[in-house]
C-alpha cells in the first residue's frame, strides 16, 4: 500500500512539474534604416511648451531604433486567448505628460487595468481617449493635479490618447483580454511571463511597420521567438 501510494504522488508530482507556467522571451530587430523622424513644428506656438525645449524642438518617436536594429514599442502577446484577463487585480500603469509629450507613448494593459495619467508640466492638459471599442473619456488635468485614472472593458489595438491643447500629442495603448502580452523596450528584447504549456500563435505588432506572427510551443523550459521587421 505505501509503495502504490509514492509512486502515485511522485507521478502526480511529475505531472505539476510538466505543467508549470514559463516565460515566452525573444527579441525585435528592424532591418536597414528607419524613416527620418520630423520635429514637432507646432510646438513653436505655444510659450509655455516651447519654453521647454531651449536647444531644438523634439522629433517623433514612431521608430525607436538602437544602434543595432533593436525595435522597441513593439506589442508582442498571444493570439486568440480570451477572457483571462486578470486585470482588475493587476498593477496600474503609469503614463506621464512631460515636455508637453506622453511618456511613454506605447503601452500595454489589460482589460479593467487601471491606468494612472500624471502632469509634469507646468501647464494644463486635457486627457482624452479616441477608442473604436470602448467608450471615449476626455478630462482636464491641470499642472501639479491630481492624478487621472483609466480602464478599458473591451479589447482594442492602439487606442489613442491625445491632447486636444496640445495636438502634436499622442499615445497609443493596446487593450487584451488576458496577462500574456509585452512590450519591446529600448534593447528590442520582450518577455511574457507565466504562460501555460502548449502551443500558441505568437504575434508582434508594430504601429507603423504591421503585423508578424509566428508558431510557438511553451514548454517547461519556456519559449524564444525572435521577429525581424522591414520598412515597407
Amino acid at each position: 500500500m505505501k509503495k502504490s501510494l509514492l509512486i502515485l504522488t511522485l507521478a502526480a508530482f511529475g505531472t505539476l512539474q510538466l505543467s508549470r507556467a514559463a516565460d515566452i522571451t525573444g527579441s525585435i530587430t528592424l532591418k536597414g534604416s528607419a524613416p527620418a523622424e520630423k520635429e514637432l513644428t507646432p510646438i513653436k506656438d505655444d510659450p509655455n511648451c516651447s519654453a521647454m525645449y531651449p536647444n531644438g524642438l523634439p522629433k517623433t518617436k514612431f521608430y525607436v531604433v538602437g544602434a543595432g536594429g533593436e525595435l522597441a514599442d513593439v506589442v508582442v502577446s498571444l493570439k486568440g486567448i480570451t477572457g483571462k484577463s486578470t486585470g482588475a487585480s493587476a498593477a496600474p500603469l503609469i503614463m506621464d505628460q512631460k515636455g508637453c509629450l506622453y511618456y511613454p507613448q506605447i503601452l500595454a494593459v489589460q482589460t479593467g487595468q487601471k491606468i494612472i495619467v500624471k502632469n509634469s508640466d507646468p501647464c494644463v492638459h486635457n486627457v482624452h481617449t479616441v477608442p473604436k471599442e470602448n467608450a471615449s473619456q476626455n478630462m482636464v488635468q491641470m499642472p501639479g493635479g491630481a492624478d487621472l485614472t483609466f480602464t478599458f472593458d473591451k479589447p482594442e489595438p492602439f487606442l489613442k490618447f491625445q491632447c486636444d491643447v496640445h495636438p502634436w500629442m499622442f499615445a497609443w495603448v493596446s487593450v487584451m483580454d488576458h496577462p500574456y502580452f509585452a512590450v519591446s523596450g529600448a534593447d528590442g528584447k520582450f518577455t511574457i511571463k507565466d504562460v501555460p504549456p502548449g502551443k500558441y500563435t505568437l504575434e508582434a505588432t508594430h504601429r507603423k511597420l504591421g503585423t508578424q506572427t509566428a508558431e510557438i510551443e511553451v514548454k517547461d523550459s519556456g519559449a524564444t521567438q525572435s521577429f525581424a521587421f522591414e520598412v515597407k
